[in-house]
């Protein structure tokens, strides 16, 4: 928590044309959770008094994904620029008395620390009016550019379509971010112009008023990455790749292997435990718990699952949400897992569908077999006891029981419980006819010399 209680405003008005979307720019995905996710998570984990988002255009799917989260929203309409923007939040927030973080919707993995540090810059020693967050990337592009003193204080802050050549050689960047005491920054929002070459109301001028005004604001810089924005879906890719990256290389400190960590796919809350070995090509949906000596086949999809310590997974398996894998149990190639929970020892390792379904420990599912879960309208469950064993190419429809330590055979359709260490078979009785294959393959021969 940072001394001073604060409140986040994240500008969300922009239109994200360059995306080419129905969905609203900062509700497209990073690591599987919406871009406005991202910053909630943060300014939550980082204590935020009050959270206001400003939206503007399709501004009522913004509404609906920030409503769970106590987001108070403002609109900015018509769109007059940054400095404006801002201004749509006074209202929720003149009388608070905090310090006011400014962020944006598509500018989501700022770190907390980093925006702790703004926090805390802007009540330090020879605190300043406003802190704004500066960067400098490979390449400055047409990003507005800061021109700072040795120790920080912002002599100007000039945008990029304003600014002269020798301005624009300056490689400090301006993300945008800012932090500025309530009490100031209201004050200073009222006295910025459009005198400029896109007619806009730019935040950044709060620094020049401020100035004249003999109020000092300083700058505190970022790594590039931290304030990466999104406009198109090739940045979406990029940021993504960025963050990926970044994981991996964490889950591997953390004491997993990765085989071939570009090919891994975490989800923004996924958890890996200690000597976990992950292959090639593994995806982790939202929602997913790896325990500790865990391994993961080549091409395995898992999400919204548990998987519990030594257990294995794969090659090309699939768990569900709702799958709870038990210690040292066993899902193999092309299996399927949903709502289910496979007990400590219990194997599926074949080609099987297992759905709302509790495997007992030690039990072991045949090849080919199915649990039919669903009958159209409404979906039931299968027990399966400790230690039954379910011979391959078996249906279970549910609900059904298979008591401790049954035997199914192997091609049954069971419709009825089976009680402990009994043997179930649900089969056609074969039969055997001498000689007919011969007798048929003769036939079929005159036949088509017939027809010649």
């Amino acid at each position: 928590m940072t001394s001073r209680s604060f409140a986040a405003l994240i500008l969300a008005a922009g239109k994200g044309t360059r995306m080419k979307s129905d969905l609203h720019k900062v509700l497209h995905p990073i690591a599987g959770r919406p871009m406005l996710g991202h910053l909630i998570s943060a300014i939550d984990e980082l204590g935020a008094a009050r959270k206001l988002v400003v939206t503007g255009a399709g501004r009522e799917q913004v509404e609906a994904f920030v409503a769970p989260f106590g987001v108070d929203v403002a609109t900015q309409d018509p769109q007059l620029g940054t400095a404006h923007a801002v201004q749509q939040g006074e209202a929720a927030l003149k009388d608070f008395d905090g310090d006011i973080l400014i962020l944006y919707g598509d500018v989501p993995l700022v770190p907390t620390a980093t925006m702790r540090r703004m926090l805390d810059r802007l009540n330090g020693d020879n605190a300043p009016v406003a802190v704004v967050l500066g960067f400098r990337p490979a390449d400055p592009l047409a990003y507005g550019r800061i021109l700072a003193r040795g120790d920080g204080t912002i002599d100007d802050m000039i945008e990029y379509k304003d600014a002269t050549t020798e301005q624009r050689a300056i490689d400090l960047c301006n993300s945008g971010l800012m932090a500025v005491r309530g009490g100031d920054l209201w004050r200073l929002l009222a006295q910025v112009g459009n005198d400029n070459v896109a007619g806009e109301y730019y935040l950044p001028d709060i620094v020049r008023i401020a100035r004249t005004g003999g109020q000092r604001s300083v700058v505190i810089e970022a790594e590039a990455w931290e304030v990466a924005g999104i406009n198109s879906r090739a940045e979406l890719a990029a940021v993504e790749a960025e963050w990926q990256q970044r994981r991996r290389l964490a889950a591997m400190a953390d004491g997993a292997t990765l085989i071939a960590p570009e090919t891994v796919w975490f989800s923004h809350d996924t958890v890996i435990g200690r000597d976990v070995m992950i292959e090639p090509n593994v995806f982790f949906g939202p929602k997913v718990v790896i325990g500790d000596g865990v391994t993961l086949h080549a091409f395995s999809h898992i999400e919204g699952a548990t998987v519990r310590s030594g257990a294995e997974i794969g090659p090309y398996a699939r768990l569900r949400p709702g799958a709870d894998i038990g210690e040292s149990a066993k899902i193999g190639n092309f299996v399927e897992v949903k709502n289910s929970r496979f007990g400590k020892g219990a194997k599926a390792n074949h080609l099987s569908y297992i759905g709302d379904a509790d495997i007992g420990a030690k039990a072991n599912i045949g090849a080919g077999t199915i649990t039919c879960n669903y009958d159209g309208f409404l979906k039931y469950r299968t027990v399966i006891g400790e230690g039954a064993f379910i011979g391959s190419n078996s249906a279970l429809v549910a609900p059904v029981t298979i008591g401790d330590g049954a035997i199914v055979g192997a091609g049954s359709v069971i419709t009825r419980d089976v009680e402990a260490d009994a043997m179930a078979v649900a089969r056609g009785k074969q039969e055997m006819r001498a000689g007919w294959a011969a007798r048929f393959r003769e036939a079929m021969k005159i036949k088509k010399s017939q027809k010649k």
